[in-house]
């Protein structure tokens, strides 16, 4: 359970107080598929930062399993993002001198695993996404659908219980978005927790439910 008490973010600016989200509640079970949409700058990757443990909230509280994020040190928070989530970005955030598969061994060898159990199971994850044949090449080399692939297999290196994803599709062709939200539907299916944030109302379409965002607030 990913619960949400009457969050808000502010930013202060040009001694002005800017609300990015607004007083926000939310409860989404476990095995959801929530989607978020809203005009640009109403707060929904603000939101997801906070959901995630990336972007203190001004004031209020999330819990995830019954565990307030922001109560916990900054070790404990750690531990718990790399326990429980994961993240997918639009950017996709790759190390650019790394390959594929050293990338992906990247949250493996934040947990501790050895370096064999390491390449096997990120070799596996590359193989699951349709990549077993591009293992040593660095971002430069693929292409932008596989570089987003490459970005999901790392994204299930833990075995997340909730995913949160910023605008997954939003450098993809049409074909390559839906291969990649069908694959977030897959892991949905599996029990998994998917929050989505997205401009793209077929994209959005894959979500079981679908909230909006204005001026920082659920509408």
């Amino acid at each position: 359970m990913l619960k949400v008490n009457k969050i808000s973010k502010f930013y202060a600016k040009s001694n002005k107080q800017l609300k990015a989200i607004d007083n926000i509640s939310l409860e989404i079970p476990t095995g959801d598929f929530v989607s978020i949409m809203g005009p640009s700058g109403s707060g929904k990757s603000t939101l997801l930062l906070v959901l995630g443990g990336m972007l203190t909230p001004s004031q209020g509280e999330v819990i995830i399993d019954g565990q307030s994020l922001y109560e916990l040190n900054p070790e404990k928070l750690s531990a718990l993002r790399l326990e429980k989530l994961g993240f997918i970005f639009q950017t996709f955030n790759l190390i650019p001198y790394l390959s594929a598969l050293q990338n992906v061994q990247v949250p493996l060898l934040l947990k501790g695993m050895d370096s064999k159990q390491q390449i096997d199971k990120a070799s596996y994850l590359l193989q699951k996404v349709g990549l077993s044949e591009r293992l040593h090449h660095e971002p430069a080399e693929l292409s932008v659908g596989q570089q987003q692939r490459v970005a999901l297999a790392r994204m299930l290196a833990n075995e997340p219980s909730i995913i949160l994803a910023d605008e997954p599709t939003g450098n993809l062709d049409p074909v390559m978005s839906e291969h990649v939200m069908e694959f977030l539907s897959a892991l949905n299916q599996e029990g998994r927790t998917v929050v989505m944030v997205t401009h793209d109302k077929n994209v959005a379409a894959h979500a079981k439910r679908r909230l909006t965002l204005v001026n920082g607030t659920i509408v």
